[in-house]
């Protein structure tokens, strides 16, 4: 099974990618690039979390990178502020759904966990993923935040992850937890979601080949 898997420079997305590749499946990391809404050092954290997971699990890594700034503002420019956040984690799915689908890939995959952030209750998760016609596995939906951060530090991931950078500044000052499917759909049309995600995905690249030489 090759999945697609998002890597942020949290905790919870490379615990995640670890747990899918240790079970066997083939995982590609994609992070999506949010700059200017987050740091310049985000994009090498990333990197230094790729080679501590290839550390970690023995095997390489592909890792691509999409960018997400434009999604964000065109978020911003069309949508209710309350839902930036919701909207964001759908273009993600939907971004990694369609370089999925480009690289042959089986599923996607997030590090969520059930309640951690606004984005992560169980209304904004079904709205997040309706109607999105592809697998989204969530290998940590169960697990509380410690069991999350013990597995972290077991992979040698924690450290990297736990450095201070810029937090999202699009963040809204009260961010919807409550999103309905119907609600996230009408916003969608304004925002003509189905195309952005389309040139976004289109847009991705790979950030780091895995070479034969390294070990």
């Amino acid at each position: 099974m090759k999945v697609v898997c998002l890597l942020s420079g949290g905790i919870d997305s490379p615990v995640a990618a670890y747990t899918l590749a240790r079970n066997g499946a083939e995982v590609v990391l994609l992070h999506m690039d949010n700059r200017p809404y987050s740091g310049e050092g985000l994009v090498n954290k990333v990197v230094r979390l790729t080679e501590a997971l290839e550390t970690a699990l023995g095997v390489q890594l592909e890792l691509w990178t999409a960018p997400h700034g434009i999604s964000q503002l065109r978020i911003s420019q069309h949508c209710q502020k309350n839902l930036q956040c919701v909207l964001c984690k759908r273009t993600m799915l939907k971004v990694a759904r369609n370089v999925a689908m480009r690289l042959g890939a089986d599923a996607i995959a997030t590090g969520e966990s059930l309640g951690q952030v606004a984005s992560q209750t169980l209304y904004n998760i079904n709205a997040e993923e309706k109607g999105l016609g592809f697998p989204v596995l969530r290998p940590l939906i169960g697990l509380d935040k410690l069991e999350i951060e013990h597995l972290a530090k077991k992979m040698g991931t924690y450290d990297i992850s736990i450095e201070k950078g810029t937090p999202c500044s699009i963040v809204p000052f009260r961010p919807a937890t409550m999103a309905s499917s119907k609600l996230i759909a009408a916003q969608e049309e304004q925002l003509d979601l189905e195309r952005l995600s389309k040139e976004v995905a289109d847009e991705a690249f790979s950030l780091r080949t895995p070479s034969r030489t390294r070990t």
